[in-house]
């Protein structure tokens, strides 16, 4: 293997280029494909973005969750095509040409001209294609852009023609009205998940307007009502001229009352009467609140009322109301009255939470309005609909007073004219939240438009089961939001009266009675005898067909073109020219195996999937789902470009790497469709806490193969599994001159206690990531992931560091070297789907360990023992998921365990300010669990021994030895249920006895003052009580282990830590002289200069050294000799002042010691040779 720099020097940014790089080289993915062909199918549905502008944080955490888990699919036996798409049509697209050549209406576009407009659209659809497939690229994510598809191509949109003709075959299209959120700056329609992107709180006038009756003799409350006038509020005042109907609900109670000031008699809901000025009395406020009272008071329209309010004349219920007829307010529609209009109707829509309880009706321009008015015959299908507003929001002629005004500007005049006229009871302002287009940023109306519509209605029931047979992550987003979605689903407008678009294939006469539906571009040639090479409107406008009556007039297409969504719900179809190519593929691997959005497109893009593939095969169009959440910038408001609240993800990656934002973005709450308020902190935190840990141990690997490699002339041979490297370590060998130094030492051969839990979590781990990644719950791989590599750095690595610099002999050695090599591949190969760039970085030098010495280093190099060494990780499969093997349990969890002991062990030095360095005389564990015990004290021991830096490890088994119990009730759970019981039952627990407890523990039932509680009820407490003469003891746990800690100190106690310390200051000054771990050293001490001159005392260096001369040969590798000893041809390398122990001044002294700290290097040596090329740092550090 190649030697690798350290982490601090490591830009992991640089090393992803690199990558990039190599990929291009190996044709990586190309190959990655080539590969899997014949494989089961994985098919993958990518919905198409808008290239017109920019990828932000939302592009980039859903690409990296399609990334992931097409990677996944590849790396388990499946071949995954992945191609890029475009969204290329629709409003985003015109929205930026008017802004361009500065259209402001329609009829703009029909002087210009439909072609040369819809040409300069084409022009801008790929505008950034190139910089979304540069940061696609950079994103490490593997999709072909060479083979993408487009909406605007015209197979694509033959096969929208073809899902058409289907629908229309299948009897699920018709012609309509339909009032729409309409846009006035675009002049089109929007789909109700459009108009709720842009909600905004506005300030609106707020109106009651009454409504004479002049007609009792239909309604049920008769001659009563005669003379009063009905009140309607709105705050709409432009819908006015347009009323044709007032609404009550059927069941509220209505009261008829009389104002005294005026003699005026009203009726509106008996819930509402407190809304009608002066109405109800109100007490009189204090102070300088009579003021604002009488303010608030100047600020309304109406009169003031007398003290008493009004006076309540009769009572009725909304269905007593239904029939009465009453005065047009405006006498536009006037003609409408005979037909049924300026009628009270009654519909449960109606609420009494605000206005008047009384609705006023205008079809046109209310959902409910042109229901309530269609269900009460007061309009009809297909008949005029009185609609006084153009495509621009401005009156129409029919409107004479306020005719070529837009509406939100004519309120103020209309309101004017409904004072003049008597009829304006109140006027005040309202704040609330109203819809804007979301490209204008202009307020929308609703507004009735003709429209083709999808039955979505008729279809809904298969809409709800094929919904049942899709698996969502999360899932209450499936259960809950898409369910109800599906539930209220209407049918759907899919018509847009625009431009540039997929032209709506429908040909008909002018009244409609002839219509045909053309399903591909062959059968338009056919009908209108000649080529056609683009379906866009200005390639196909001009087109008439023959009518099929003698003599009837020729069919015209319709201006309407389709909606953007109904393209990207065909896109199934579309992406293969289904049917017209790929039929056997298509039907062969329909639904797709996975699609992957934000929460937003379950009214979205999930909707129209599963709507369309619902109408054409009675089946969903995907099976797995996975819906992330909204990306928020840090201050939890959106993303702005304006506002400048994010940081520019080039940035981001450039600073701390792709992997690391991936790695973040998916870690996060985001991932189970929550939010994610972005921090740049928190990609920083995965480099700091995840990759540098990760690389560390990588970089520690590398470093003891090549020193054991220059040791003992031989290769590294890991063997090709994990298994295999353990079972090549442990068979007989010939023990070598470091295994018999480690013997006569007296090194424990337990080091295979780590290997084997290493082994075992690394097969833990990949069965999880293997069950989790089956059910799409990333969210639950990555922490566990993260944990591992934790777990590889902080306890394998660092617990093992003397056995991987074959502290332990050569055999010991090569099993820890080939378990963490194994290890890291497994790794590797686990983790390449989430971070591929830094787990192809460390591959590329970890297979060469793989590879025959001289061996071809290409795509297809084998291993010395035959087997195929893939070029790229990601042609490797991913490690198969085995079945726990026996001991796999008890290690892992005797290893957390004795981590949980370190960690107690930890804070109790903490606690007394004992440092590390200082050794202490014993630490006992308490545990009930014999096996636990058994392994601390035997293979785990000299772990704990030497984290902790203790003398001496014992066990105890009853932890009453050391601990006293008592109970407490868990109030929280017991509170609701007892009641009043409480208090005398938490007395009782309180009172426990010993073994009332010890009995609660062992059956988990206890019944006291008349209650059984239950497990977890009763919370047993263990406090520490040290035994009789015990000492100078404390003791700390979490739970369940208990560490007890001999905290006294003694002079053999404080000699071992200053050996400690010795050995520290000689691997520091190691470090600093840029000394690598093959670098064989002499390592020398002197006395230290006194002040005076001449040299100081040794203190008590003489008496360490040979008391902790074991030790110190050890730890070193090699004695520790008088600089005096040094051979004449010893090469210096560094020398450093350093002193150790609390009395370690310039003259030594009992208590420590000040020397000169010396490294050499034998003639010849690498590091003399290293030192006389200047790769060695000077001489004197001191």
């Amino acid at each position: 293997m190649e030697d690798v720099i350290e982490g601090k020097d490591y830009s992991f940014p640089k090393e992803e280029e690199a990558v990039l790089a190599l990929w291009d080289r190996l044709d990586a993915f190309g190959e990655q494909l080539r590969r899997s062909e014949g494989k089961p199918e994985y098919v993958f549905f990518d919905g198409p973005p808008f290239a017109t502008g920019l990828p932000h944080y939302g592009h980039i955490l859903a690409g990296t969750l399609k990334d992931i888990v097409t990677r996944y699919a590849c790396a388990t036996g499946h071949h995954v095509t992945r191609r890029f798409g475009w969204d290329c049509h629709g409003l985003p697209v015109e929205y930026e040409i008017d802004k361009k050549l500065g259209i402001k209406s329609r009829d703009d576009v029909l002087a210009m001209g439909i072609g040369a407009y819809n040409e300069e659209c084409r022009s801008i659809v790929m505008r950034y294609s190139k910089e979304w497939e540069v940061t696609v690229k950079r994103l490490g994510r593997w999709i072909d852009f060479d083979n993408d598809y487009k909406t605007l191509d015209p197979a694509f949109m033959e096969s929208v023609w073809w899902v058409f003709q289907q629908l229309h075959a299948k009897g699920l299209v018709y012609r309509g009205f339909k009032v729409m959120p309409f846009s006035t700056a675009c002049s089109t329609s929007l789909s109700n998940f459009e108009a709720g992107l842009n909600y905004k709180d506005v300030d609106d006038p707020a109106v009651m307007v009454s409504f004479p009756i002049t007609d009792t003799s239909g309604a049920a409350a008769g001659g009563a009502l005669a003379g009063a006038s009905l009140v309607a509020w709105t705050t709409t005042p432009w819908t006015l001229p347009s009323n044709l109907a007032l609404c009550v609900h059927p069941e509220l109670t209505y009261v008829q009352v009389r104002d005294p000031a005026t003699g005026a008699v009203y009726v509106v809901a008996e819930a509402r009467l407190s809304a009608l000025p002066g109405a109800v009395p109100k007490p009189a406020k204090k102070g300088g609140d009579k003021k604002k009272a009488a303010a608030a008071a100047a600020d309304k329209e109406g009169e003031a009322a007398p003290a008493g309010g009004f006076e309540v004349l009769a009572r009725f219920t909304g269905a007593d109301l239904v029939g009465l007829r009453y005065a047009p307010l405006f006498p536009y529609f006037a003609d409408h009255g005979p037909r049924g209009a300026f009628v009270v109707v009654a519909d449960g829509y109606v609420t009494d939470d605000s206005g008047t309880g009384v609705v006023h009706q205008a079809p046109a321009f209310g959902e409910d309005d042109y229901r309530v008015c269609l269900g009460a015959g007061v309009i009809a299908k297909g008949e005029g609909l009185p609609c006084p507003i153009d495509l621009n929001g401005r009156f129409t002629a029919e409107v004479t007073d306020f005719a070529g005004k837009y509406v939100k500007d004519a309120d103020k005049e209309i309101i004017a004219a409904i004072k003049a006229a008597g009829r304006l009871v109140d006027h005040a302002r309202l704040s609330h939240s109203y819809p804007f287009c979301w490209r204008s940023d202009t307020p929308l109306i609703y507004r009735a438009v003709p429209s083709w519509f999808v039955k979505v209605e008729a279809i809904k029931e298969r809409l709800l089961a094929n919904n049942a047979l899709t698996h969502w992550v999360p899932a209450y987003v499936k259960e809950k939001r898409f369910h109800n979605w599906l539930e209220g689903a209407h049918d759907w407008a899919i018509s847009r009266s625009r431009f540039w678009g997929t032209p709506i294939p429908i040909w008909a006469n002018d009244d409609f009675s002839e219509v045909r539906v053309i399903g591909s571009i062959a059968e338009l040639e056919a009908a209108a005898g000649r080529k056609v090479t683009d379906l866009h409107r200005h390639f196909i406008d001009d087109i008439e067909l023959p009518s099929a009556t003698p003599g009837g007039a020729p069919l015209r297409r319709i201006d309407d073109v389709f909606d953007c969504w109904f393209e990207s719900g065909s896109m199934p179809y579309g992406q293969l020219h289904y049917p017209f190519e790929n039929k056997a593929l298509f039907e062969a691997n329909f639904p797709a195996d996975f699609v992957a959005e934000g929460l937003d497109q379950t009214r979205g893009w999930f909707y129209t999937l599963m709507v369309l593939s619902t109408a054409l095969f009675d089946k969903p169009a995907f099976k797995n789902l996975v819906c992330n959440g909204l990306v928020l910038a840090g201050d939890g408001k959106k993303m702005s470009k304006r506002l400048k609240n994010y940081p520019d993800p080039t940035t981001v990656i450039d600073r701390y790497g792709a992997d690391a934002l991936r790695l973040y973005l998916i870690n996060s709450p985001v991932v189970r469709a929550e939010t994610l308020r972005f921090k740049e902190e928190g990609v920083f935190g995965v480099v700091k806490d995840v990759f540098l840990p990760w690389y560390n141990a990588y970089r520690f690997l590398v470093q003891n193969v090549r020193r054991w490699e220059a040791e003992s002339g031989e290769a590294f041979a890991p063997g090709a599994t994990l298994d295999a490297a353990l079972a090549s370590a442990a068979a007989p060998a010939a023990p070598s001159a470091s295994d018999a130094a480690a013997a006569a030492c007296g090194a424990p051969g337990g080091g295979a206690v780590l290997d084997r839990w290493i082994a075992a979590a690394a097969r833990s781990l990949t069965a999880f990531v293997r069950a989790e990644m089956e059910g799409y719950r990333l969210y639950t791989v990555v922490p566990r992931l993260v944990g591992f590599i934790d777990a590889l750095t902080n306890v394998y690595v660092r617990y093992n560091r003397r056995r991987l610099k074959g502290g332990k002999g050569r055999v010991d050695c090569l099993s820890a070297l080939g378990t963490l090599f194994h290890v890291l591949l497994t790794v590797t190969k686990v983790m390449a789907p989430f971070t591929p760039f830094i787990c192809e970085a460390m591959y590329q030098n970890l297979r060469r360990a793989l590879l025959p010495r001289g061996g071809a280093d290409g795509g297809g190099a084998e291993s010395s023992g035959g087997e195929e060494v893939p070029a790229s990780v990601h042609w490797c499969e991913m490690p198969p998921a085995e079945q726990e093997r026996p001991g796999d349990a008890r290690i892992q969890a005797s290893v957390a365990r004795m981590q949980a002991v370190i960690e107690a062990g930890r804070v109790i030095r903490e606690r007394h300010a004992r440092p590390l360095k200082q050794p202490l005389r014993r630490a006992v564990v308490v545990h009930p669990d014999p096996d636990f015990l058994a392994d601390i004290t035997g293979e785990l021991s000299e772990y704990v021994v030497s984290e902790l830096n203790v003398g001496q490890l014992s066990t105890c088994a009853d932890p009453l030895e050391y601990a006293e119990l008592r109970a407490e009730p868990e109030w929280g759970l017991l509170g609701k249920r007892l009641g009043k019981d409480m208090g005398k039952v938490a007395a009782a627990v309180k009172g426990l006895s010993l073994a009332d407890i010890q009995g609660y523990e062992a059956s988990g039932a206890l019944t006291l003052a008349g209650h059984t509680l239950g497990p977890g009820e009763i919370k047993v407490v263990r406090s520490f009580r040290p035994p009789p003469g015990a000492g100078e003891v404390d003791a700390a746990g979490d739970g369940e282990v208990l560490v007890v800690l001999d905290l006294a100190q003694a002079d053999d106690l404080v000699e071992a830590g200053l050996a400690r310390e010795l050995v520290n200051r000689y691997q520091k000054l190691r470090k600093k002289a840029g000394l690598t771990v093959t670098d064989v050293v002499e390592l020398y001490y002197a006395a230290a200069p006194a002040d005076g001159g001449g040299e100081a005392g040794l203190g008590l260096l003489p008496r360490l050294l040979d008391g902790q001369a074991e030790y110190l040969r050890t730890a070193l590798g090699g004695p520790l000799l008088p600089l005096g000893e040094k051979p004449p041809g010893s090469v210096e390398l560094a020398r450093e002042a350093a002193a150790i122990g609390c009395g370690a001044d310039a003259g030594g002294g009992a208590a420590g010691a000040a020397f000169v700290a010396v490294l050499a290097a034998a003639p010849g040596s690498a590091a003399a040779a290293a030192a006389a090329a200047g790769g060695v740092a000077a001489a004197s550090l001191s």
